[in-house]
């Protein structure tokens, strides 16, 4: 995110900025960093696996924060034009788009906050929610609303994505008239929210409907020895604070597990 508001003491501060800090902290402690791919687990019996596509690791418990990913629209034009003005981060792309026309799919949070930080650069941003009111907070939506260059289109969703190099276009149908219509656009920003990481891991732990990893506060899972962190996690609220507060939970389950368990 462009600017964290939900974190105590870090206001204003980038995710990136915020995200950087966490690791010269860590770095200060000690932590030992390994920048690879996981290939697979094995978590039966008390000495767990890790496979990497590196190294193999052995270990007496686990925390699997993998995160979430940004969900896609599955419409036409999306993957081809992926990276070609169609993006899922507008504070990593926004830049490429100062004085054009943007268009920002979703209703959420990340979606407002996409839309304000755009409208800051872009001559023009449509956004385009499938409903007639948004999810945002509220103090969110007051921001956006009020925005001159901002424009609603509500109870519509995107068809299409068109273009060849570059996006050009976007197909919107009204979901209640059926009416469609075209935009011109430079670049669509789609935040239709998220989904866990988890796929790896769905066959070893127990997973909610939507894939979400499941587990009380502790961290706990199913499989003794393994826990979730962050927002992979089955939870109310997914923010940086409860992802810190998921770690910090997971790490003391795991202190304790250990020493119910000295003969591991």
């Amino acid at each position: 995110t462009y600017e964290v508001d939900n974190y105590p003491g870090m206001q204003g501060s980038s995710g990136f900025d915020m995200g950087m800090k966490f690791r010269e902290h860590a770095d200060t402690l000690g932590v030992r960093f390994a920048e690879e791919d996981v290939v697979s687990l094995d978590v039966k019996g008390d000495i767990k696996k890790v496979v990497t596509n590196k190294n193999e690791y052995k270990t007496k418990a686990i925390i699997i924060a993998s995160g979430a990913s940004h969900r896609k629209l599955n419409v036409p034009g999306e993957e081809e034009l992926s990276g070609k003005g169609v993006s899922y981060c507008a504070t990593c792309d926004g830049a490429f788009f100062r004085d054009k026309i943007t268009a920002v799919v979703g209703g959420g949070d990340v979606a407002v906050e996409d839309a304000v930080f755009l409208a800051r650069v872009c001559k023009k941003v449509y956004v385009i929610h499938r409903r007639d009111e948004l999810r945002a907070a509220k103090s969110l939506q007051d921001v956006m609303l009020a925005l001159d260059n901002v424009e609603m289109l509500w109870d519509s969703t995107v068809e299409e994505i068109v273009g060849s190099e570059k996006v050009k276009e976007l197909v919107v149908e009204n979901v209640k008239t059926k009416e469609k219509k075209t935009l011109q656009v430079d670049g669509v920003f789609i935040a239709v929210g998220i989904i866990p990481n988890s796929q790896m891991y769905a066959s070893l732990v127990e997973t909610d409907q939507a894939g979400y990893i499941v587990a009380g506060e502790d961290g706990a899972t199913n499989v003794p020895g393994i826990y979730v962190a962050g927002d992979v996690r089955t939870k109310l609220l997914r923010q940086i604070v409860t992802a810190v507060s998921d770690g910090a939970n997971a790490v003391t389950a795991i202190s304790e597990y250990l020493m119910k368990h000295p003969n591991f």
